[in-house]
């Protein structure tokens, strides 16, 4: 038997102590040693393949300054989710193959001599699902990130929300991107979202479009909806590059496509304009503020008026009605009072018990 025909009867599936592998694109076989030194890029055809979140992490941030964040945090089974077989069975074995706690790495550590705060999803990770740990352990980065001034890079990998964890998954969107509101618009630190393929579903609704520079591989699929969804919905044809990187750049929704080798070159330069800009505004952040915790509509609001007293010398204004924010048990007790008073004194009081309460509430 010839070496080309054992080649063939292979899976040509990367295993432990695998030598082949061949390219989804264009079929090429390729030796799997080779194929980690070109940065999994095809020699036939340049297609980027998949890589692991530590091969990435090895290719970006310096040897030896890596500080790993929450390596121990894992999903739970909060709704006793079963379909072939249970969902604490498929984590089992996701995390035995990868050697992952769950979908995403996140830390701290040097690009070029750059601290860099970096989050690093995996696509062999349930398909780079998002769930809650995947929420929490970006939420933590990205509140560090904020305290220490860090420069952020997300780089992306997704299938989308974890269906397994129902609406835990899907609200993640909403906790990430609470977290980046705070990073980007009152911090004023940097962003960078890096998409590879395939980014889709919740990520791409959420964190992934949001950078200040959005990066992204050739020919890396980045979409919401699959492509049959979209083109049963809307009743036509849909072009050859429909949810390419290339598509989305010609449309505006990406900065800039680079190849994998140049990744980490092109990352140093941005970062080192950005870092070196003259003409940067200077986020501000209270000394007694702490992000301790993921944030919420609470903790935003709260992080919010402590900004808004600062700038209006301490004069407090509430733009939101009362019944916007939850668990206030005061209410009733307010307006049981308010009802014996007398009428041209009742604005005055209820205003004034308002304000003494969101003061204890917030702890002013």
């Amino acid at each position: 038997m010839s070496i080309l025909s054992w080649i063939e009867q292979k899976s040509f599936e990367e295993e432990e102590g695998g030598l082949w592998t061949r390219c989804y694109q264009c079929g090429a076989v390729l030796y799997i040693k080779h194929l980690k030194e070109n940065h999994h890029v095809c020699f036939a055809c340049d297609s980027h393949l998949q890589m692991t979140s530590r091969e990435r992490l090895q290719s970006l941030i310096d040897p030896g300054t890596w500080q790993p964040f929450d390596e121990t945090l894992s999903s739970i089974d909060p709704l006793n989710f079963y379909d072939q077989k249970s969902y604490v069975s498929r984590l089992k074995d996701a995390q035995f193959q990868t050697g992952l706690q769950d979908s995403v790495i996140t830390g701290t550590g040097l690009l070029e001599g750059i601290p860099v705060a970096l989050g690093i999803m995996d696509f062999n990770f349930m398909g780079g699902s998002m769930g809650s740990v995947v929420g929490e352990k970006l939420t933590r980065l990205i509140e560090y990130a904020t305290c220490e001034g860090l420069m952020l890079i997300l780089v992306c990998a997704s299938g989308g929300a974890r269906m397994h964890e129902g609406i835990l998954s899907l609200m993640q969107m909403a906790k990430i991107s609470a977290a980046l509101n705070v990073y980007q618009n009152k911090a004023h630190l940097m962003y960078i979202a890096v998409l590879t393929s395939p980014t889709t579903g919740g990520v791409t609704a959420s964190f992934a479009m949001l950078g200040d520079l959005i990066l992204a591989e050739p020919n890396a699929l980045i979409g919401f909806a699959g492509r049959r969804v979209i083109e049963q919905t809307l009743q036509e044809k849909l072009p050859e590059n429909f949810q390419t990187a290339e598509y989305l750049l010609e449309h505006g929704l990406l900065d800039l496509i680079i190849s994998r080798e140049f990744f980490k070159p092109a990352l140093f330069e941005i970062l080192s304009f950005y870092k070196d800009a003259p003409l940067k505004i200077q986020g501000k952040i209270p000394k007694n503020f702490m992000l301790k915790r993921p944030l919420n509509l609470l903790t935003e609001e709260k992080f919010r008026r402590q900004l808004d007293v600062e700038k209006k010398k301490k004069k407090i204004y509430i733009k939101q009605e009362i019944t916007q924010i939850p668990d206030l048990n005061f209410s009733k007790n307010i307006l049981k009072k308010i009802n014996n008073l007398p009428q041209q004194k009742k604005f005055t009081e209820f205003n004034q018990k308002i304000f003494q309460s969101f003061n204890q509430f917030y702890n002013f």
